[in-house]
């Protein structure tokens, strides 16, 4: 009855306010009400998967206290939190990003593989807490003074760690499932050692694991208001979504796992709407535009967002400059700029230039009084010529002399003649006088290609060899005319119709390990691009001088930028000692040594809950065998499910997809890689894992005896991960002095590299 109903609405209102106890609600859930029912079923464990969340009739704020989750977010706060600044020594790569805050913190551009959002913020944090950026994270161990707060640089990594388990919590809960089952999966994030580990230092892990659930967090919210179209809740969610996303990419590129995911749910929910008749086209237009907006241009614009403040606080030269172009370089105060300021901005003939490379490898066009060898390796001939090369430092040997072949001087024309695009030229060296020259000669490393050197008269009669056409590349934006810095060009060989380039290969010791340079036929290259960085010639003309080499724009400065971030994530390739391979990370193979103290065998290791993590990967499987019975059955007209249900069963297949999607792509990365680079996907098996717990025990187990043996079990799997988290927790803090006895008691499998007295044992 109507009355008996709203009487047990109170009675639930008056326990939530009075005791703080879970809320109960009766039999039925009454049409008015504003937040998820939880039946006394699904409470005790018997009956379905739980109550759908019911949309808000009006925007309405509530606060509701849930023991569970307030329990285990408490003890997540205190474990990611408890003595948080210690060790009070540089852990694993907080040499980089704790070196990155000082950057940021003094203005000085640096050049990192990851976005810069994740960086922002904690370098944000470290400025609010007075850090002034002053201490060197040189290497791990190295001792913090009393002035580094390491507490508050620690600090947001932690609270990002710490919210992991109540956005578990909601997650599963707003998928339908029980509280339960949601403080399941909230406990399995609380008493995982590698998500501990990871949130007590300055590292980008969790930051990003915190966007991905917030991201997924706003999906479920925003898919429970798409019956209510452009209402309040609707933009807010759709907003919040939109934004979410940006922030995962900004963080961390491999957040677009995640963010492909949900956008493919997104898409999804549209594709059905489209399949509705009873939806007009011009609502399906708004819906579309409204989505495109802002989950595709809000987040773009973020994303740009983020990096124009990274380039604007970044404003003065620093370590890292010599990875980007001269023109990036230019543009930052000090550095190159000293240099380039009030240098001539045209080459003429006559000019004394250094020639960089403009992509790829940074170094400088060099030679020096060497020859090349009169035999190769392989007992092929050489042209006994001054060897050209590509030097990676500075150096007298890298200036040349742009000559006019028709003139015999030297000296700048004055006016100054400038060089223009298809102009041919000679390069002198500046300090042996010799002129720069090809032949067909097999180069030294790359005999595909012709050799390049520093031409000398052995009296022996040869046609011209040393003449180059210049062309520029980016003429249509710079010009025709061949400019210090900007202008981009190729040295086109004129007798062989080749264009001067860097083959990749480094020469050896004979060649002082320098850099290869060859010419080769194939025009359309990186490899065989240069611009002049440094210019020098005598002109009367003020107009030719740089008053201000700072002409790049944001754009052009934010995609160098990009390219460069990407291709340093290709050659990430140095082998490592704790490296692991994708195939084991779910098995937890290998681990990874963080910190260790240099009197004692007191170590931080990043590893994770071993039953944990060997348990989700039979979730997947128990998964996957559910899913394609029940798939079976609903073709065959087996209706097991409700509308509903098959609804929260698509949800669920979102996880798995997003741990397989957050997964797989890696075994198809050839760069360096590590167990942390996993945690996106643990993190959406453990998610996978609780869910496919309540799916079999409402439809798979048949019987109450099954079910009581089922949560029997259950509750020793979980006593088992509390036993196997607190254990370990000793390696997630490093503060016990093991005895070498008890660090070969903790190595559970032989691959794990634990360290004694800074050895590592295996």
């Amino acid at each position: 009855m109507p009355g008996n109903n709203e009487n047990k609405v109170r009675k639930r209102v008056k326990q939530e306010e009075n005791a703080g106890e879970l809320r109960v609600s009766g039999d039925q859930q009454t049409k008015d009400e504003s937040s998820p029912a939880v039946t006394a079923e699904s409470l005790t464990g018997v009956g379905k998967w739980g109550n759908l969340v019911a949309s808000p009739s009006s925007f309405v704020f509530t606060l509701n206290i849930n023991a569970l989750i307030a329990v285990l977010t408490f003890v997540s706060f205190v474990t990611r939190f408890w003595r948080l600044e210690e060790p009070r020594g540089v852990v694993f790569d907080e040499t980089h990003f704790g070196l990155f805050t000082s950057f940021y913190l003094k203005g000085m551009f640096f050049f990192d593989v990851h976005p810069p959002l994740g960086k922002l913020l904690i370098a944000s944090v470290g400025y609010l807490a007075g850090f002034q950026g002053d201490f060197s994270f040189e290497k791990i161990g190295q001792e913090y003074p009393c002035e580094v707060p390491i507490w508050h640089l620690r600090f947001l990594p932690a609270l990002c760690g710490s919210l992991l388990t109540p956005l578990t919590f909601y997650i599963l809960e707003g998928m339908g499932f029980s509280q339960w089952t949601a403080a399941v999966g909230a406990f399995l994030v609380v008493c995982d050692n590698s998500l501990l580990t990871q949130s007590r230092f300055i590292l980008l892990d969790t930051i990003l694991l915190c966007f991905i659930l917030l991201s997924f967090l706003a999906l479920l919210r925003f898919r429970q208001v798409q019956d209510k179209p452009f209402s309040i809740q609707w933009w807010i969610w759709l907003t919040c979504l939109g934004v979410f996303l940006s922030c995962t990419i900004s963080v961390k590129y491999s957040g677009l796992f995640t963010s492909v995911v949900i956008l493919g749910v997104i898409t999804a929910d549209y594709w059905t709407m489209v399949g509705d008749r009873g939806v007009s086209n011009s609502h399906l237009f708004k819906e579309m535009l409204a989505r495109a907006v802002l989950l595709i241009i809000v987040p773009v614009v973020l994303y740009l967002s983020f990096f124009y403040i990274h380039l604007t606080v970044l404003y003065r030269s620093g370590p890292h400059d010599g990875r980007m172009s001269s023109a990036f370089q230019a543009s930052l105060e000090g550095g190159l700029a000293k240099v380039t300021q009030g240098q001539p901005k045209n080459i003429a003939y006559g000019s004394q230039i250094t020639l960089r490379h403009t992509h790829s490898t940074v170094c400088w066009l060099h030679s020096h009084p060497h020859l090349y060898p009169l035999r190769y390796s392989e007992r092929r001939g050489s042209s006994i010529q001054q060897q050209v090369t590509c030097y990676t430092f500075k150096d007298v040997n890298n200036w040349w002399i742009v000559k006019d072949p028709e003139e015999e001087g030297f000296a700048t024309e004055n006016p100054q003649r400038p060089v223009k695009d298809g102009d041919i030229i000679q390069l002198i060296h500046g300090t042996s006088g010799r002129r720069l020259n090809s032949h067909d000669v097999g180069a030294p490393m790359s005999p595909q290609y012709m050799e390049v050197s520093c031409y000398i008269d052995y009296n022996i009669s040869f046609p011209a060899q040393d003449l180059w056409r210049v062309e520029i590349v980016n003429k249509d934006v710079q010009g025709n005319l061949w400019k210090a810095i900007h202008s981009h060009i190729r040295l086109i060989h004129v007798n062989t119709s080749q264009a001067m380039k860097l083959t990749g290969q480094q020469l050896p010791d004979w060649g002082f390990y320098q850099h290869e340079v060859a010419t080769d036929r194939v025009m359309n290259q990186d490899s065989n691009i240069w611009n002049v960085e440094e210019n020098k010639h005598s002109s009367d003309k003020e107009d030719d001088f740089w008053d201000d080499t700072k002409e790049l724009s944001f754009f052009s400065k934010f995609w160098e930028l990009q390219l460069k971030m990407l291709e340093a994530n290709r050659n990430l390739l140095e082998d490592h000692k704790y490296q692991s391979d994708p195939m084991g990370w779910p098995f937890m193979e290998r681990g990874i040594a963080y910190w260790m103290k240099t009197t004692t065998n007191a170590q931080i290791h990043l590893l994770g809950n071993v039953i944990t993590w060997w348990s989700a990967n039979l979730g997947i499987v128990v998964y996957l065998v559910v899913m394609v019975i029940y798939i079976i059955r609903h073709q065959r007209a087996c209706n097991d499910l409700t509308k509903d249900e098959w609804i929260r069963l698509f949800m669920t297949g979102a996880l798995f997809l997003s741990w397989f999607v957050n997964y797989f792509p890696y075994f198809m990365m050839e760069r360096t890689l590590f167990l942390h680079h996993y945690l996106p996907a643990f993190l959406s098996k453990i998610l996978l894992l609780a869910a496919t717990i309540e799916i079999v025990y409402f439809h798979v187990l048949q019987t109450s005896a099954q079910r009581s043996l089922f949560t029997s079990l259950l509750v020793v799997w979980l006593t088992s991960i509390f036993v196997v988290f607190k254990s370990f927790l000793p390696m997630c803090y490093g503060n016990k002095d093991f005895t070498e006895e008890e660090v070969e008691s903790l190595r559970w499998m032989e691959s794990w590299g634990f360290l004694v007295q800074g050895k590592m044992i295996a």
